[in-house]
């Protein structure tokens, strides 16, 4: 195996994110990852970021709700603005709801010390470290945060978004409290995340896997002949991405 296949695919680091997309769907990580080819992002994932925007505003400057429900619509139309996704009104109405939900769930925290903090975390015999982004941190109270967006409220953390708050606790020596806050239009709940270690051990053997399937070959047609598309997946709604899956796979 070559000592750093990602090199070839010029990927500079790894993500929960990226790692997450890997064990849903090999087929989209090399159309996005290595092919370089991406459709349009959905309305979804900009409520989220607009909703965080708003949330952040509202908590580090005490600005009053309906301040920061403007900056998050703000926000979102901003990022919107050329999406032709059909459920952009959709998400437009609960970016709001969401803020002003958020804002109450949140509020008995405080102020964070800080927002958006970057970690970097090192795998052993992995060529690339693995980056990652948490929402909120507070320092005196040793509690991070990470903010998700959704209609229907989940009873329980994910997989997928227990590894990303895990990597963030490994990342700060795991001397803190890593929770997951889901926000509805309509309700919130503020999850502790349990067994960080083993979340932490699962997204570094998807890191290695994903170092042995780049080692494959430098050339991206070379990997998708190792995996197929399912279409009907959610990475693969957008048009464009339907093209280009079949463009690829011819299926």
């Amino acid at each position: 195996m070559k000592n750093d296949p990602f090199s070839a695919y010029g990927i500079q680091h790894l993500s929960p994110s990226s790692c997450n997309l890997f064990e849903a769907s090999p087929a989209a990580f090399v159309m996005q990852k290595c092919m370089k080819t991406k459709g349009e992002v959905g309305a979804a994932a900009h409520r989220g970021t607009s909703v965080e925007a708003g949330i952040v505003h509202g908590l580090t400057t005490g600005a009053h709700v309906q301040e920061c429900m403007q900056v998050a619509s703000k926000e979102f139309w901003r990022l919107t603005a050329l999406s032709v996704d059909p459920r952009r009104d959709k998400e437009d109405a609960a970016v709001p709801e969401m803020v002003k939900v958020g804002l109450e769930e949140l509020k008995a925290y405080g102020k964070p010390t800080s927002t958006q903090g970057k970690i970097e975390y090192h795998v052993e015999d992995l060529a690339v470290p693995l980056i990652g982004y948490y929402d909120l941190q507070w320092d005196d109270k040793k509690i991070l945060i990470d903010l998700k967006t959704t209609h229907a409220l989940p009873s329980k953390i994910s997989n997928k978004h227990a590894r990303q708050v895990a990597l963030y606790c490994a990342a700060k020596g795991g001397d803190v409290d890593g929770r997951l806050t889901y926000v509805t239009p309509k309700k919130a709940a503020t999850y502790r995340l349990e067994n960080i270690s083993e979340h932490v051990k699962s997204l570094e053997r998807i890191a290695l896997t994903i170092q042995n399937f780049l080692s494959i070959s430098d050339d991206p047609r070379v990997l998708a002949r190792y995996c197929v598309p399912d279409r009907d997946s959610f990475y693969f709604s957008d048009p464009d991405t339907r093209k280009m899956a079949w463009d690829i796979w011819g299926i």
